[in-house]
């Protein structure tokens, strides 16, 4: 580990007037307590967006809701961002169904991999939400990096660097490993499985594998933190920099970014409901359940150019 929880670190909860935050590590994430999604007060919203920003990442247990109240709860946050992988539940387009059936094996799950949420569109989503409604026993958990952290840890000379280059962001190793290690029954990954042999892509698919360049280093437009824009799935190269360069200095920043103190995880259970900002953290799943089902269903709120 490179560095330690001192200095720059404060993931101390605010005192909140209508909920309670727990922080769950030293460096980003927060169990809400106190509150029902389904029956929230316009005060209790409120302090949930501010600890959201805050945490980075925060999360309910216990949670009784339908695919309305979620899609209720998004849209609090805004509209719906455009989904890049699967399609939604019948009668509930904007949310999608992330579930892996007992009997599945597969060499690739949806969202395996340190990402951002589809950083390759020109608006990638701003806030990513998960409801758990059937947990394995173990096995199943998600990861967070906070990078805003993360480029607070950074020298100054490495920061001014880092200021004026734009990353490119591309769908394509998602696209080749779904090919060569999804099953085209997957309910995330089945539809870029199936493309599996075809000689020319479909046109949506095309532009998401041509992808689109971000500030490496992005503003949060809400609390205008500097956070650092890559990850080990999308990011593909730096404009300007050749394929060498831009690798060596890709695989640094997701190194320095995932190192354990930078990190949080969260170990599912029924009910639980996740929530957090693809715009100053990046999160991986794990394969690692098999012979049990695990039933998720996700949302996504629209997001802005980054900057």
């Amino acid at each position: 580990m490179i560095v330690h929880p001192t200095g720059k670190f404060d993931n101390r909860a605010r005192a909140y007037a209508h909920i309670e935050a727990h922080p769950s590590a030293a460096a980003m994430g927060a169990e809400i307590r106190g509150v029902q999604l389904a029956c929230l007060s316009d005060a209790q919203f409120a302090e949930i967006r501010n600890a959201l920003f805050r945490h980075r990442m925060i999360y309910f247990r216990d949670q009784h809701i339908t695919h309305a109240d979620q899609e209720a709860f998004s849209l609090r946050f805004g509209p719906f961002a455009e989904d890049a992988y699967t399609k939604g539940v019948e009668g509930h387009p904007n949310v999608q169904p992330v579930i892996k059936e007992a009997d599945v094996k597969t060499g690739m799950v949806f969202g395996s991999g340190w990402h951002t949420d589809s950083p390759f569109l020109p608006r990638p989503p701003a806030i990513s939400m998960l409801y758990g409604a059937d947990i394995p026993p173990f096995g199943g958990d998600t990861i967070w990096a906070n990078t805003v952290l993360a480029y607070a840890m950074l020298s100054e000379t490495m920061q001014r660097m880092l200021a004026p280059l734009r990353v490119h962001m591309s769908m394509a190793r998602v696209l080749e490993s779904a090919q060569a290690y999804a099953r085209i029954d997957d309910s995330s990954l089945g539809r870029l499985a199936a493309l599996r042999g075809t000689m020319a892509l479909p046109e949506e698919v095309m532009r998401k594998v041509q992808g689109t360049t971000h500030p490496l280093v992005r503003t949060h437009p809400v609390t205008g933190e500097r956070a650092l824009y890559c990850d080990g799935t999308y990011a593909v190269g730096i404009e300007g920099l050749t394929e060498p360069e831009s690798e060596a200095l890709l695989n640094y920043l997701v190194a320095h970014i995932t190192q354990p103190a930078f990190t949080c995880r969260l170990r599912w259970q029924p009910k639980t409901f996740a929530l957090w900002d693809n715009r100053i953290c990046i999160h991986q799943a794990f394969n690692d359940y098999d012979g049990y089902r695990r039933e998720l269903y996700r949302t996504t709120v629209a997001g802005e150019i980054p900057e």
